[in-house]
């Protein structure tokens, strides 16, 4: 399938999904997460319209940035774990972090974010299944992390991410969605003022849009399988 025509496919799914949510397709956001692929696949596909770019390791976002640099618009978010000493790189050269999921994290990345750009977009990592292999902060501890995120001057706290334990069946992979979405209704409740829940990938984005998802981040449904 062509870029153009796996980013139609995945942008019809998004709209199917957001009508039957009684939602606006506009309030949803496509990432497409390049994962391993390379820059020549992404110019296609912002060639054909996408403009926010998701990757998961700090060194090949920035080749691919520096690939694509001639390209206008081009929104950058880190999704992947993040290191203490990767903290700058991402601080300099992206949008958004979707990632955080300890304090010292955030610090870092407000201390290191270039006093002329506007603040880094980011969004609290939760381990909403709560799998010890998994990055991500419990639920129980997000409300913490978004107190001390949100006192920090060059980072902007927009919202809160997951990546759930695969379900078997549509309703079980909306349980763990619907769980991050009422933990960011109790953070806006608390005075937070967020307007993103990045949930849903390939395999389940109805779900996520179907419980609120504003940001779904797709890799294999526009590139294919994983090289």
């Amino acid at each position: 399938m062509s870029s153009k025509k796996s980013l139609a496919h995945v942008q019809n799914r998004i709209q199917a999904a957001a009508r039957e949510a009684g939602r606006d397709p506009e309030t949803v956001r496509l990432l497409a997460v390049g994962k391993s692929k390379p820059a020549e696949q992404l110019r296609r596909l912002a060639e054909a319209g996408q403009k926010d770019f998701g990757e998961n390791y700090v060194q090949e976002a920035l080749d691919k940035m520096s690939a694509l640099a001639d390209l206008e618009d081009l929104i950058w978010h880190f999704i992947g774990p993040l290191q203490s000493n990767k903290t700058r790189a991402v601080a300099e050269a992206f949008h958004w972090v979707h990632s955080v999921d300890r304090l010292k994290i955030a610090k870092r990345l407000s201390a290191q974010r270039p006093e002329q750009l506007p603040p880094l977009n980011i969004c609290i990592q939760v381990n909403i299944s709560e799998e010890a292999q998994k990055a991500g902060i419990a639920p129980s501890e997000t409300a913490a992390l978004a107190d001390a995120c949100a006192k920090l001057p060059r980072i902007r706290l927009r919202g809160l991410m997951c990546l759930p334990a695969p379900a078997p069946d549509a309703e079980s992979q909306r349980l763990a969605f619907r769980q991050l979405r009422r933990l960011q209704e109790a953070l806006i409740r608390q005075g937070h003022t967020l307007d993103t829940l990045s949930m849903g990938m390939s395999a389940d984005l109805e779900a996520a849009i179907l419980e609120g998802s504003t940001l779904v981040r797709i890799g294999s449904a526009l590139f294919g399988p994983r090289d």
